[in-house]
């Protein structure tokens, strides 16, 4: 069932005193859970939520919007909920809408489950629904195109020309979508078969079953992109390629508590935190256990071990140590992990460590100059298609939507030091270079990792959601006149 809730062009009518109106700009999963957990604040008098989101559906965004059968969940689905307190929820929700049936692939040998990552997208929309239907939640179908300051309140204009005036606005916008190196975007822009976004619905169509296809980027895109086209009948050679030749990990065997404590005695340097995990890992070894169980806890601890580091130490993780977190920190789902395995062994996937010297179309084909890494010289390979994983985008962010980078302009945003997001301070309250701290002007979701460390996977995004809705209703308290 769609929703329901969107708005006319029209602007919308004036919200008196005493109905203070939060505009969140997204719709994935970091904006509706924001609005989700907004609403069940239970405040006199409740504000109007209006959420801007182009999908038909609230809480799918980017990464839950997708009707590829290989793109699953890559934690087990008992791991994943909108509720903090209730971490089996969605779960729960499988089985009373018996969301998996026809999946057969869903449920593993060892009892977990890891569904279509539609379903997860589904879960949150499901949640958001009542709230949309009762009115506590606004959905506007639409793209913002212009946020204005003005006065003590905000202007947000969508590209329908409807008006909204906000007292609070957050941004839960997604990452941008991957850059091609080089010059490859130059070069491929006009081939049928060069897929610069594979995130887009239908991006893999063009790529037949025998082509030879180079994937750049080695990490989950990459991993779901090779799945994806296993499951569509591809039997042509696969070369990924990245900068390190690093694989995602996949989970462990069995399911383990986290390992190790590294906030007693806290690491203040990039070496020293990474010294702190290997000697982690040696232990766990000695013990019985997988390093599986070390980065789980790393990832638990992640946002305080994040806090006490110098931004310059923080910087050095993001230059130096991210691959190699990103490939022990993200996993990919089981059903991803056999797909790679068994491209490996039959010798249809070769993953590589370089960079793409040069590049060339010759009638349709794509021939290619590869640098590997420690190798003099270059080799040359030819494809039929080349797909780009190589993960957001992320110095360009403020150039990635129009309201972004005019708030940019005015001096509201800049990015944070880290290069990972938006600057803003431990509340979420975005830090501009002409504005400082903005207290209505708020980022939510992964744009903040940059101030919040660990806050990529589901559980940090929820638990992040909850505290900037929180931040918002005590705010919009504070505001509210007392009685005499």
């Amino acid at each position: 069932m769609a929703l329901s809730g969107t708005e006319p062009a029209a602007d919308d009518a004036p919200a008196g005193p005493q109905r203070p109106v939060v505009a969140i700009i997204g719709g994935g999963v970091s904006g509706a859970a924001t609005a989700f957990h907004l609403a069940l604040a239970n405040q006199t008098p409740a504000p109007e939520i209006i959420v801007f989101e182009p999908r038909e559906s609230l809480g799918k965004g980017l990464a839950y919007d997708t009707a590829e059968p290989a793109h699953r969940i890559n934690v087990p689905a008992a791991r994943m909920s909108l509720l903090t307190e209730e971490p089996d929820h969605f779960l729960r929700w499988i089985a009373a809408h018996s969301a998996t049936r026809g999946d057969d692939d869903a449920l593993r040998p060892d009892g977990a489950l890891f569904p279509r990552r539609s379903v997860f997208g589904g879960y949150v929309n499901a949640m958001l629904q009542p709230l949309v239907a009762s009115g506590a939640v606004r959905h506007r179908r639409c793209a913002v195109v212009h946020v204005l300051r003005e006065g003590p309140r905000w202007s947000v204009i969508g590209d329908d020309g409807g008006q909204t005036k906000a007292d609070i606005v957050v941004i839960a916008t997604s990452h941008p979508p991957p850059v091609a190196p080089g010059q490859l975007q130059a070069v491929l822009k006009d081939h049928p078969r060069f897929v610069p976004d594979p995130t887009k619905a239908g991006a893999l169509a063009g790529i037949r079953p025998s082509d030879r296809v180079l994937v750049v980027g080695n990490g989950l895109t990459s991993a779901d992109v090779i799945a994806a086209l296993a499951l569509k009948g591809h039997k042509g050679p696969i070369t990924a390629i990245s900068r390190r030749g690093l694989r995602s990990r996949g989970h462990a065997p069995v399911a383990q508590d986290p390992a190790g404590d590294f906030l007693t005695d806290p690491a203040f340097t990039a070496r020293a935190l990474l010294k702190n995990i290997r000697s982690a890992i040696r232990q766990a070894a000695l013990d019985g256990l997988t390093w599986h169980s070390v980065i789980d806890q790393v990832r638990a601890q992640g946002q305080a071990l994040w806090q006490v580091l110098p931004v310059v130490e923080r910087q050095r993780i993001v230059r130096h140590l991210r691959p190699f977190w990103d490939v022990h920190r993200f996993r990919v789902a089981p059903q991803v992990e056999t797909a790679l395995d068994a491209a490996i062994a039959e010798g249809r996937l070769e993953i590589l460590a370089g960079s793409i010297a040069a590049s060339r179309i010759e009638t349709d084909a794509i021939h290619c100059a590869l640098r590997l890494r420690r190798c003099p010289g270059t080799i040359e390979k030819t494809y039929d298609a080349v797909v780009i994983t190589t993960g957001p985008g992320h110095g360009g962010i403020l150039a990635s939507q129009p309201f972004l980078a005019e708030l940019s302009h005015s001096g509201y945003l800049e990015l944070d030091p880290t290069g990972l997001g938006l600057s803003c301070t431990r509340k979420s309250e975005a830090i501009g270079p002409v504005a400082g701290v903005t207290s209505s002007l708020l980022i939510a979701g992964p744009l903040a990792r940059g101030t919040f460390g660990e806050l990529m996977g589901l559980p940090q995004v929820t638990d992040h959601a909850l505290f900037v809705a929180a931040g918002i209703a005590d705010c919009l308290l504070a505001q509210t006149p007392k009685a005499a």
